[in-house]
């Protein structure tokens, strides 16, 4: 046994099994985005893990020599025990193997069983069988794995096979001597939130503001594409300019934060200049898509600049579509450009066989000639051959795709290899066109590759680059940035099946990588210098550099901020000056928004009467006109000037003030300043305060203005009557001073507003009001006028602005246009709010107006429109989780919303027995009704083919025949929002069915082969046909010709087939049919069925919105 001290890992090419990360998906689910708690930093020889001696190597290869090895007759064999990085580590093998025909080999945490609870290390290691005579034909495997108390080894299953092991002509025995080493190296294991990006890296990473991942690695691989970050910077803007309603600004200030900060970096700035809102961000998008967008978006922002070009400089290749006649000399041709190059990873081994695929020349011939122009329809050769490539080459892998047979969208997540150079004049130039110019030599290195993790409905992207090209790869994700090595770039990122054995006392199993390379780019060996250019602070512009660096000071400056935050008091003074300005305006209930008064940061320390020196300062109010009240909440949740400070307190430290005055201990003390004003308005020394004093604030209402203002405040006795201070309010108010006015209290607001009228003739003590109490005040209102005023008297007023809730009505077939806005009420009722709806349309019956609510996040209708008088109060329609919306959506119904809910509407399509267009038919009938029912109620709106027709309803999905409705079902569950209802007569020979004849499943079929895959599609109108006994296809082929009135000439291009579960067997004339077809109906019994192979003459649709839609069917859109 020997130990040798630190060696490099060597890297292992053959790679038959690969023990996954913990942070690999084992099955198609969506992964979550977001930091993870631990993750595994590079190793430094330089550093120690935690508890271990100083001297001990971070990384060591053990060597174990096995005598007599044939003749071991034990079923596992440990070594001895070797220490690497301080923890103790041994190799475990299964000599005859663990259950399988191979030898079984792990790395084994020796001293398992006596560590403490909650124990773990990380550790990167390989495993090699020696082969003693031709060292380069040694077996060796590697891996990775975090090793705890559940697992506590970790390795290969199935390492080699025992047959080449025991071969004594291969040189893993030799003299029965078996010589196994193990390279192991201990990684530390660090916490998240303590690793350093910039530091360990020299790179930063992106912050993801809920599913913008996939931006983010987009963005990176923009970023280190230096020439582009050049011409980025090079883009004309102003100091005038605001990021985020400029995509250029935002997106050279997110680039200069990405090269001079040491944090991670927001993109808030450039998704705003986008024209998204936080929805957006929560959406997440396809990359590919993004990429498009916004090149187009940088495209035209740099027309008419310096920089104009630079995408098509970078990105843009061209490629020639051909159409080549073979018999007669004709060549049609149409050059194309392009920014990316989809390639197909289905069916393609490597990018190579990609390239392959897409220059593959397809024959047109047969029924498929090409029509050239003057010489008529002939056979010919199409094709598709590269004219030039660009400097930076972009390559998306086609790894979503439409599943027909399972009509949804699928990931591929085959093995799919890249290569490190890519040579795309292999082959003498195969890909490219005749008129290429071949001295641009057409060598490529990787620059980045873009990873997908996860399923088709959503996952988590990041990136691995290499910015400089040199041999180091970095992982960007999101906010985090790794070293990496070659292999997790390549190798790992290829997909396919990988075999993981997690200990010798599990069973070994195959899962899916669901981690795979989505997107690369390449750069052009010839055009490196060019494009990995040197960008510094002379290519950013002046008043960037300005700009960013003030935010920077100004980050430092919060962050110091609130750093030194304990040390200070925020003092808010509020001053009758701000009573006026907010009382009517910005607020109606108690007397002011704090957020918007004054304020100081004092520090604690410094006593209040040298505050009152600064306000004084501040306001020019000399210290000694000054008079402080302390603002006190009440229980009914109303907060009002409750005393003035004692001389005392004002003698204390602002702290002490501030930790008596505040209960909640925040940082924060409110202050009402008391200032009298004297003749001219100049401030005289506040009133002596005596213990029968109060101090009471005035609003004033006007019902004909319906306006409500603060008009001042008083002193009163609290002995005195309201009625004793009528003159002095007139005075307040600027009215004469014997006019008649109504006084109110202002007592609360939440949950609920209470104003209640004041006793003129009782005293204030008799009427419980206080210091800082509101009293409204009015006119008297006349009777005469009174009709013609919406709110009479301030408690209605008050009421009204408590629930105003001002409402956007959309029409719901228009569902982004506001159609108008009402002025309501949070508490109306169902029946006020469609009746002023209805009034709005000029409607006279409200009960035909029918409302759906909005959704907040998705800004679109919810699903499921308002029952009729199924909410009490609008405020009940308008909210949507924790959210208020003041949205909502109309439609006019035919019929009263109550009579509609009580009826099922069905869309039916009926198909004529001999005429080709289907009626569109809404049939609308009580909910209990029945299938037959809805036969009744069409024969009553259709022409049929006679009188005493029968007629059925058929279900049908993508082009198949699923369901016959019984007569007797009711018509309450039938869904038509997926499925198609159809409508159709019963053919007479399918009324008296032969005991021996059979009725089939007809539908039409188109077919691709592609890799040597047949593909069928299904098309057009199925149907239904009886077929007799012993009836051959010849004779059936007539019937279905006459059924479908199709001419001879493109009836005699059809091909028959019996399919069984998609798959196509092709029938001769003389077959007998219905030998094919199972004697009675089973489940699924459209999977078999008879396929008409033609042509699909229809037009195109795409297919509709409500089925299946997957997860980046939603376009990407930049607004700005």
């Amino acid at each position: 046994m020997t130990m040798m001290t630190p060696q490099p890992l060597d890297q292992q090419e053959d790679e038959e099994m690969r023990v996954p990360q913990s942070d690999l998906v084992e099955g198609p689910q969506p992964l979550v985005e977001g930091p993870q708690p631990m993750e595994v930093a590079p190793a430094d020889n330089t550093e120690t893990v935690e508890n271990q001696a100083h001297d001990e190597p971070l990384a060591s290869r053990f060597t174990w020599t096995i005598e007599n090895f044939s003749r071991v007759n034990v079923k596992k064999l440990y070594s001895d025990v070797f220490v690497v990085g301080g923890y103790k580590w041994r190799v475990l093998i299964f000599p005859k193997g663990n259950n399988v025909d191979y030898l079984s080999m792990y790395v084994d945490v020796a001293d398992s069983a006596t560590l403490p609870y909650g124990w773990n290390r990380y550790a990167q290691f390989n495993l090699a069988v020696v082969n003693q005579v031709h060292n380069r034909y040694t077996m060796k495997k590697d891996t990775q794995h975090q090793f705890n108390q559940r697992e506590s080894d970790w390795g290969f299953t199935s390492f080699m096979p025992l047959s080449e092991l025991y071969d004594p002509n291969k040189g893993y025995l030799v003299n029965d001597t078996c010589v196994i080493e193990a390279d192991v190296a201990v990684r530390k294991v660090i916490d998240y939130w303590s690793y350093d990006s910039k530091k360990q890296t020299g790179y930063v990473g992106l912050k993801n503001q809920g599913a913008t991942c996939y931006m983010n690695s987009l963005l990176q691989t923009l970023y280190h594409i230096p020439y582009f970050r050049k011409a980025v910077y090079h883009m004309p803007t102003t100091e005038n300019d605001n990021p985020t309603g400029s995509i250029p600004l935002a997106l050279q200030s997110l680039f200069y934060k990405l090269q001079y900060n040491d944090t991670s970096v927001a993109t808030k700035e450039l998704t705003k200049s986008f024209g998204w809102d936080t929805h957006d961000s929560f959406m997440q998008h396809d990359v590919q898509e993004l990429n498009r967008v916004l090149c187009e978006k940088l495209e035209d922002k740099m027309k008419g600049t310096v920089v104009e070009g630079t995408i098509q400089k970078l990105f843009e290749g061209h490629h020639m579509n051909y159409i080549e006649c073979i018999n007669v000399d004709f060549k049609s041709t149409r050059k194309e450009s392009f920014y990316d190059l989809q390639l197909d990873v289905k069916g393609c081994k490597d990018v190579y066989a990609s390239f392959d695929k897409y220059v593959e020349v397809e024959r047109l011939e047969g029924d498929n000639k090409y029509h050239a122009e003057e010489h008529g329809l002939q056979d010919a050769k199409k094709g598709v051959l590269f004219i030039d490539f660009p400097p930076v080459l972009q390559l998306q892998l086609k790894r979503f795709e439409y599943d027909f047979m399972r009509d949804t969208m699928v990931k591929i997540n085959d093995r799919y290899e890249f290569p490190l150079e890519l040579d795309l004049d292999r082959d003498n130039g195969k890909y490219l066109s005749p008129e290429a110019d071949r001295s641009i030599r057409n060598l490529y290195m990787l620059h980045s590759v873009l990873v997908h993790s996860g399923g088709v409905h959503g996952g988590h992207y990041h990136a691995f680059m290499r910015p400089t090209l040199s041999d180091q790869w970095y992982k960007f994700d999101d906010e985090r940035v790794t070293k990496e090595d070659v292999k997790k770039a390549l190798e790992e990122q290829y997909g396919g099946e990988e075999e993981t054995n997690p200990g010798y006392n599990n069973t070994p199993f195959k899962f899916t990588k669901y981690s795979n390379a989505y997107m690369l780019v390449y750069v052009r060996v010839s055009d490196n210098d060019n494009i990995i250019c040197d960008v510094d602070e002379k290519d950013i512009a002046e008043h960037l550099r300005i700009r960013l660096k003030k935010e920077q000071e100004e980050k430092e400056d919060k962050r110091r901020y609130k750093a030194q935050a304990h040390l200070y008091t925020i003092i808010k003074v509020a001053r009758d000056e701000d009573l006026k300005e907010q009382i009517g305006k910005d607020i109606f209930f108690d007397l002011v928004d704090h957020d918007k008064v004054r304020n100081f940061r004092i520090q604690k320390q410094l006593t209040f009467n040298l505050f009152k020196e600064e306000v004084a300062k501040e306001f020019g109010i000399p210290v000694q006109f000054q008079r402080f009240w302390i603002w006190a909440k009440r229980q009914n949740h109303t907060y009002r000037p409750n005393r003035p400070l004692t001389p005392q307190e004002e003698a204390q430290t602002v702290g002490a003030l501030r930790e008596v005055s505040n209960k909640a201990h925040n940082a924060e003390l409110k202050l009402f300043l008391e200032i009298e004003d004297g003749l001219g308005l100049h401030p005289v020394p506040p009133p002596e305060k005596l213990k029968d004093d109060i101090l009471l604030f005035f609003k004033l209402y006007d019902p004909e203005k319906e306006e409500l203002r603060y008009v001042g405040r008083l002193f009163v006795k609290s002995y005195s009557k309201p009625i004793e201070i009528l003159t002095k309010l007139n005075v307040l108010a600027g009215f004469a001073p014997d006019v008649e006015i109504e006084i109110f209290e202002e007592i609360k607001y939440e949950p609920s507003v209470m104003c209640e009228r004041l006793d003129k003739r009782a005293s204030f003590r008799f009427s419980q009001i206080e210091d800082g109490d509101i009293i409204c005040f009015q006119k008297r209102p006349l009777s005469e006028v009174q009709e013609n005023i919406r709110f009479p008297e301030v408690p209605l007023f008050l009421e009204y602005v408590k629930n105003r809730q001002v409402v956007h009505f959309r029409a719901l077939e228009r569902p982004k246009e506001d159609d108008f806005s009402l002025d309501l009420a949070k508490n109306h009722s169902y029946d006020d709010v469609v009746e002023r709806v209805a009034k709005r349309l000029g409607l006279d019956d409200p009960s035909k107006i029918r409302l759906t609510p909005h959704n907040c996040y998705s800004q679109q209708p919810k699903p499921n429109p308002i029952k009729y008088r199924s909410v009490d109060h609008l405020l009940d329609m308008l909210v949507h989780y924790n959210q208020i919306s003041d949205t909502l959506y109309y439609e006019v119904l035919d019929i009263p919303l109550p009579e509609l809910q009580c009826l099922k509407t069905l869309k039916v399509a009926f198909h004529h027995a001999t005429k080709d267009e289907a009626l569109i038919l809404n049939i609308r009938l009580p909910k209990q009704s029945t299938v037959g029912d809805v036969l009744n109620e069409i024969k009553t709106k259709v022409e049929l083919s006679h009188p005493s027709a029968e007629l059925r309803l058929l279900e049908v999905f993508y082009h198949k025949i699923y369901k016959i409705f019984p007569v007797s079902e009711k018509i309450e569950n039938i869904n038509d929002q997926y499925w198609t209802l159809r409508a159709e007569e019963i053919p007479e020979e399918e009324k008296n069915l032969g005991a021996n004849d059979r009725l089939i499943h007809v539908y039409h079929i188109t077919k691709e082969s592609a890799q040597n895959q047949v593909q069928v599609t299904n098309f057009g109108e199925p149907f239904f046909l009886v077929i007799h006994e012993g009836e051959t296809l010849e004779n059936v082929k007539v019937r279905i010709q006459k059924r479908l009135q199709v001419p001879d000439e493109e009836f005699s291009k059809w091909k028959f087939a019996f399919l069984s579960l998609g798959r196509p067997e092709y029938l001769e004339d003389s077959d007998i049919v219905s030998s094919r077809f199972q004697r009675r109906d089973i489940y699924g019994a459209w999977e078999q069925y008879l396929g008409l192979e033609h042509s699909d003459t229809s037009p195109k649709r795409t297919y509709a919105a409500s089925q299946n839609r997957h997860t980046f069917e939603k376009p990407v859109k930049i607004y700005n």
